[in-house]
């Protein structure tokens, strides 16, 4: 209940959606895209059940990286890309901030899969927060054979660096600009 509680009140400390600078060139989102598919290889690298859910999705956003440290008051943040149907559509960042007893750093890549349209569509919109109930599952083999969605989401993450057996995403804040122009680089 305090985890919860404490979860609750970062989110609302935070405040709107991350903003995103002002003049992104194409040539940074078609490096975004790049990353994002390189980050797609390794998860399914790690668990070759994903995917199964990438294939399936009605979309997901790739962070390649996130970076996340804390002494007492944590947080975390990282961009990415959006994709819907498999085709990149836009940038995505996530933030978040948590308070409680904590200590270190690490860094992950996280994947975030929608199951409907209707969830992906509430992400698009900037009325997406991750639930305190949403849980991540580390990517290894054979861990999304039993993955189940939660109000419309399931998320995983793969360590990169630090110690992470598992993590937190409750109260992670999302913002989403889309592309000026479609990205054409080849599919994952």
């Amino acid at each position: 209940m305090l985890k919860i509680l404490s979860t609750l009140v970062a989110v609302a400390l935070m405040g709107p959606a991350p903003a995103f600078a002002d003049q992104k060139s194409a040539k940074d989102d078609e490096r975004a895209v790049k990353h994002a598919r390189q980050a797609i290889v390794e998860l399914e690298r790690a668990d070759p059940g994903l995917t199964r859910l990438f294939d399936s999705a009605a979309g997901y956003a790739v962070l390649p990286t996130v970076g996340k440290g804390a002494i007492g008051v944590g947080g975390a943040h990282g961009t990415g890309v959006l994709f819907e149907k498999g085709m990149p559509v836009g940038e995505v960042t996530l933030t978040q901030l948590t308070v409680g007893l904590q200590l270190g750093g690490q860094s992950y890549t996280e994947v975030i899969f929608f199951e409907t349209e209707k969830s992906l569509a509430s992400f698009k919109k900037g009325e997406f927060t991750m639930a305190a109930q949403v849980s991540a599952v580390a990517a290894a083999a054979g861990a999304s054979a039993n993955a189940k969605y939660v109000e419309g989401v399931s998320v995983f993450t793969l360590a990169k660096g630090g110690v992470m057996a598992e993590a937190s995403v409750g109260g992670q804040k999302f913002g989403y600009r889309p592309f000026d122009k479609p990205i054409t680089t080849s599919s994952r």
